[in-house]
């Protein structure tokens, strides 16, 4: 049963492209839209797990990075042998795109999921680490450009997201002091580290 994604398809072009149409509905506020639809996913693992904790880093090329201590993304083995991650990505949430009612993220704008993230992207870079191995994929806007490749283990597990958002949003900025404790008020499992490294 598919309640988040439905793992029959890994690329969903057409959902893509009627997300990148539509830039201002699906990231109103910008980048830290984008930002929120991925810690929203951290919060749902810190909920389930009681607490979590995750740090947003803002780089010197205008890209931004997630990494949470969940438990990944869910990643399977198929009939081929083959490792397939969820496709989160690339493939539209059931959740919030087929439901009349759907969550609200911390600015008031609805949750679409992590495929607004990957197609309103230049590039997004998802590392995913679980107790069974660890891989990454590169997207761009929204389409994986590599496959998923396995990488060191190193005893953790977690997920980061790291991506540019498209330059027609502007710049990602640096939320004011009200904003990071509502995100707390909405998530109280979860810890944000904010960290800009912008600037050295």
């Amino acid at each position: 049963m598919n309640t988040t994604h439905d793992w029959s398809g890994l690329v969903d072009a057409d959902h893509l492209a009627h997300i990148r149409q539509r830039p201002a509905e699906f990231a109103p506020d910008g980048p830290w839209h984008l930002v929120l639809e991925v810690l929203a996913y951290a919060a749902d693992e810190a909920s389930g797990q009681g607490e979590g904790s995750c740090v947003v880093e803002l780089h010197a090329d205008g890209s931004v990075s997630v990494r949470d201590d969940g438990r990944g993304t869910d990643t399977r083995v198929d009939e081929h042998g083959q490792s397939v991650k969820k496709p989160v990505m690339a493939t539209k949430d059931l959740r919030f795109f087929d439901s009349p009612q759907v969550e609200a993220l911390p600015d008031g704008h609805p949750r679409r999921g992590m495929s607004v993230v990957a197609a309103l992207s230049e590039w997004l870079a998802h590392t995913n680490r679980r107790l069974n191995g660890a891989w990454t994929q590169r997207y761009e806007h929204g389409v994986p450009v590599t496959d998923l490749e396995p990488i060191e283990v190193d005893g953790t597990t977690g997920t980061l997201v790291h991506f540019r958002p498209d330059g027609s949003l502007g710049p990602v900025t640096v939320p004011a002091a009200d904003e990071l404790s509502r995100l707390a008020t909405v998530w109280p499992h979860l810890k944000v580290q904010v960290d800009d490294r912008r600037n050295g």
